[in-house]
């Protein structure tokens, strides 16, 4: 219910600007005429625009009811639309899995965001795993105090204050630049996943190379935070009786930790697990642009700025859906974590 109210908020307030998005449909005017066509006269161009509204369906009404606005009246009067608007057939088109069609290039919704996904789905869950298993491993590493602990907690912080387009310019400036290293490519995935190229090993390193910097610069603005918030999670604990007990029975630092700590700690940080998919979401669009990768930020950004509104509704409605999947794993993750946690009506 949550993703629909989102979804239909989305749908009825995009809706509202749609002679943007028919305008941006529309050919050209300069191109019509160098094409041979001539120019468009005003009642021409009237009809393009009411033939266009008429394939996309936008020559219903929006919602259920509109208001009218009635000369000499004193207050707008409402109207009932019924059953044929554009909302109704967009939540019965939706009913059926089908999202509509792009009004900027003619496909199906469907189609673009799984060929947006083949690219972010890689990107995302890499840089995920990696940002998790990196925050395990160092605030482990933090939380036994040890004499590297005060400059790489330091890092972290300014680190953490970097913006990502920031960090991502940086890894392509210095990584990517011929004037520099240019030990990774800085853009061409698309190409590269349309090439053919001989061998398995070479596609694979070649699709790694790609992904290098746009993982690094999610890992690294993502690392920060999970962190910082699993060593004081770890300090916490680490200063109960039960840990105190562990040393008394001659248990090394690091084996309190792992053994005794670690688990205690994670509550929190499955929370913040949970908030990691809506933040690598928007940092795909950042990085995407940033390093021209064809996904789903990229996609969701373009159609923003097109006024494709089918293919953002559509985007809206999967990330929402991946929203609520995130909560349901990381409940799951509750239960493991700490069996007395239990499902509760």
């Amino acid at each position: 219910l949550a993703v629909w109210a989102l979804a239909s908020a989305v749908f009825l307030l995009s809706y509202r600007d749609l002679n943007t998005a028919v305008q941006l449909v529309l050919p050209d005017a300069a191109d019509l005429s160098t094409s041979g066509f001539g120019t468009a006269s005003a009642s021409q161009r009237a009809t393009q625009i009411l033939a266009v509204r008429h394939r996309l369906g936008l020559d219903l009404p929006l919602f259920y009811v509109s208001r009218l606005s009635v000369p000499g009246a004193y207050a707008d009067e409402w109207q009932w639309n019924g059953w044929t608007n554009q909302y109704h057939q967009w939540a019965r088109r939706l009913l059926r899995g089908d999202l509509g069609t792009s009004f900027r290039t003619g496909q199906a919704v469907t189609s673009r965001l799984r060929q947006a996904l083949v690219f972010t789905l890689p990107l995302m869950g890499t840089a995920a795993v990696l940002a998790i298993l990196a925050a395990l491993a160092l605030g482990q590493g933090l939380a036994a105090k040890p004499m590297w602990g005060r400059p790489v907690r330091t890092a972290l912080l300014i680190v953490q204050a970097l913006p990502l387009f920031v960090v991502a310019l940086a890894l392509l400036l210095l990584l990517a630049n011929p004037e520099v290293v240019a030990w990774f490519p800085a853009y061409g995935l698309a190409q590269f996943a349309n090439s053919e190229m001989d061998g398995i090993g070479d596609r694979l390193g070649n699709y790694l190379l790609h992904l290098a910097l746009p993982v690094a610069a999610l890992v690294i603005t993502a690392l920060p935070e999970l962190t910082l918030q699993l060593e004081a999670a770890l300090a916490h604990e680490l200063r109960t009786d039960y840990a105190t007990t562990a040393r008394a029975k001659g248990l090394a630092e690091g084996a309190v930790v792992r053994r005794h700590a670690l688990r205690n700690a994670l509550l929190p940080t499955l929370t913040q697990v949970t908030e990691l998919l809506p933040a690598l979401v928007a940092g795909a669009v950042v990085v995407e642009v940033v390093f021209a990768l064809p996904g789903m930020g990229r996609l969701l950004a373009e159609a923003a700025a097109t006024r494709d509104y089918p293919v953002l509704v559509g985007g809206v409605l999967l990330t929402g859906a991946a929203r609520l999947l995130a909560l349901l794993l990381a409940d799951l993750l509750y239960l493991w974590a700490d069996p007395r946690i239990r499902w509760q009506a």
